[in-house]
């Protein structure tokens, strides 16, 4: 988790192996910074994947993913509340 403290901009990070592929995040993304990758997971879905650029930190594909822990979206200037604490 350190990789995301004081990020510069939002970051989506998506378990690949917790997705589906139902493509909701993908659609449902203001910006169409997500896809639906070619490959396989191991569950045999094609997952959703973020292009690198462009997110915003909305949230909408958070919200719009059925499976817990698939997607997690890290606002610009995230700082881990555990690190904070210390």
């Amino acid at each position: 988790m350190e990789e995301f403290v004081g990020l510069k901009e939002p970051l989506v990070v998506i378990n690949e192996n917790e997705c589906k592929g139902c493509g909701l995040c993908v659609d449902i993304c203001p910006q169409k910074v997500l896809v639906q990758k070619s490959h396989l997971n191991r569950m045999g879905y094609h997952p959703a994947g973020y292009l690198g650029e462009g997110c915003t930190g909305c949230g909408h594909c958070f919200y719009a993913c059925p499976e817990p822990g698939a997607i997690a979206v890290y606002r610009k200037g995230y700082v881990d509340p555990a690190k904070e604490a210390k």
